[in-house]
């Protein structure tokens, strides 16, 4: 007898794998042709295939513009060496999903169009398709399909400019501009919209706007505004609420928002261990990691941002001092699955 039902469960709804990571599951009994479909398709659980595990930083200015990134892998808080970029760099932007993640170096030394691919299986550094323009102090956020990069800063102006990159065939297209050129900001998101902090607009300087991006459609709108105008700080998030480091206010800062997705509703998030500047951050569904930067001087200080009651604490050190990095991590539930 054929088998007419996926997993051989008599429903009126078709079964379908909760992969690819080994916490996921495919309920039922499956054939070998099923199962070799859907391990193509992406969606097959597989061992060894965990979710979420590790945050990639480069250290940015550590003193100067460095190659260096450190590998900060959650469960047990460990800190190691990653694979080098491929150039010095500082005041880049990152983004990925749970195989890749984008890092735009910035200052290369000079404003660079350079972006790299960091795999995180192996912790391979290659090429990535370059921005469309030259940009520094940019920022970024993304989800399962696409990351979006905030341009920032092309001298000798700020920008307005979005690129798109589909990490499937790494493709650079041209994503729904800022409302406003700006440079210096930060990005958080969940799979459905990412929020843009602006940053730093030239002439009226530091903003409180912020910008909703929805991916299906690469629409830009409104979102409600941070606290207070900033710019040179740090996002990471959930699928449910976004952790905004102001950075520089009048002043450096250790303040922070809570931005929630549903109802967009900007309230407090629980202060930084120290006022900072030139951050990076990256995270899982449990905890961000948030690289303090200048704090005023350069810090290898980390705070960990726990989301479940907003507690912060001590994260591992960075390997060596550093400023104007960028981060990017393999997984946040609803984020990037």
């Amino acid at each position: 007898m054929s088998r007419t039902y996926q997993g051989s469960i008599i429903s009126k709804s078709p079964i379908t794998p909760a992969g690819p990571y080994q916490c996921g599951a495919a309920s039922g009994v499956w054939t070998i042709d099923q199962m070799v479909g859907w391990q193509k398709a992406g969606l097959w659980p597989t061992a060894g295939n965990a979710f979420g595990t590790v945050a990639i930083f480069a250290l940015g200015n550590a003193p100067s513009s460095s190659t260096t990134r450190n590998k900060y892998t959650f469960s047990g808080c460990v800190n190691s060496a990653a694979t080098a970029s491929s150039a010095v760099s500082y005041q880049g932007a990152a983004t990925g999903n749970s195989s890749v993640g984008i890092f735009a170096l910035g200052y290369s030394p000079c404003a660079s169009t350079t972006r790299n691919k960091y795999t995180y299986s192996g912790d391979v550094n290659s090429s990535a398709t370059a921005s469309s323009a030259v940009s520094v102090t940019g920022s970024a956020a993304g989800n399962a399909t696409v990351g979006i990069f905030a341009i920032g800063y092309t001298p000798p102006n700020s920008s307005t400019s979005r690129d798109k990159y589909t990490y499937a065939g790494c493709v650079v297209t041209t994503g729904a501009a800022a409302s406003i050129a700006s440079y210096g900001g930060t990005a958080a998101g969940n799979s459905t919209v990412g929020i843009f902090s602006l940053g730093y607009l030239c002439g009226p300087g530091a903003t409180t706007t912020r910008n909703k991006y929805t991916y299906s459609g690469d629409t830009n709108a409104t979102a409600t505004s941070a606290s207070t105008a900033s710019y040179l700080g740090s996002a990471a998030g959930t699928a449910t609420v976004g952790i905004f480091a102001l950075g520089y206010t009048t002043g450096v800062s250790s303040t922070r928002d809570k931005y929630t997705y549903s109802g967009c509703i900007n309230g407090s998030a629980t202060s930084a261990s120290a006022a900072s500047q030139l951050q990076s951050a990256a995270g899982n569904s449990t905890v961000g990691i948030f690289a303090l930067g200048n704090a005023p001087a350069k810090v290898a200080t980390r705070d960990k941002y726990t989301y479940s009651g907003c507690v912060n604490g001590s994260a591992t050190s960075a390997s060596v001092a550093s400023s104007g990095g960028a981060a990017a991590s393999n997984g946040t539930t609803g984020v990037n699955v």
